[in-house]
């Protein structure tokens, strides 16, 4: 059984009211069968954050389903969400989501506690070892058989080294899309990739 199975899954945001014209759309379908820290990218605005939100049951998909470790989150009661993933956005503010249907009528989760962490553009600063610390942090969920995911938008140099340094595989959110590889590297064949990185594409060269 897979750890987290994204499966078919999209968010579609309207532009109007009564012309429901899609302002947005979100598209997603991958898995991870195991434990590992998996490193998320992508300019402002293209569906990182909504991607993590789907995940951790915080926002409601227009299609598709996520399924952790065989359960399906957006059918778990609201209150107990955050014992199978948990989703912090930049201060490490957990993520509040709309109660649609009523407590009651969902799923108790199967877990005690969070085996899914979303690290939502963490603020690594380079003062008093405190990068050190995190990413001692995300090593030990992991060690400890925790699924991490951590999003960052890398505006220097040492950003993208700390990615290469702790990150096993890799997805690119561009438009909505994504992109997956093991290594940055991988991803910067991309175009689109190298045009989102700029002058720190320079670092991932062959030759680099």
């Amino acid at each position: 059984m897979s750890m987290l199975r994204v499966e078919s899954l999209t968010k579609v945001y309207m532009r109007g009211r009564f012309d429901r014209v899609p302002a947005f759309r979100l598209e997603a379908d991958f898995t991870v069968d195991a434990p590992a820290i998996v490193g998320v990218l992508g300019p402002n605005g293209s569906g990182k954050t909504t991607l993590f939100e789907l995940v951790t049951g915080g926002n409601r998909p227009t299609s598709g389903r996520v399924l952790c470790n065989g359960q399906d989150i957006h059918r778990v009661r609201y209150e107990e969400r955050s014992r199978i993933a948990m989703h912090y956005h930049q201060s490490y503010q957990v993520r509040k989501f709309a109660k649609l249907v009523p407590s009651m009528m969902l799923e108790r989760a199967r877990s005690d506690s969070p085996f899914i962490h979303l690290f939502d553009e963490p603020q690594f600063s380079p003062q008093d070892g405190y990068i050190g610390f995190m990413l001692d942090f995300f090593r030990r969920l992991r060690a400890e058989g925790r699924l991490v995911f951590v999003c960052l938008h890398p505006n220097e140099p040492y950003h993208v080294e700390l990615m290469r340094e702790v990150c096993e595989r890799f997805i690119f959110v561009n438009r909505g899309r994504l992109t997956h590889g093991p290594t940055l590297e991988a991803l910067a064949k991309d175009e689109a990739f190298r045009t989102y990185l700029g002058r720190l594409a320079e670092s991932l060269a062959p030759d680099a």
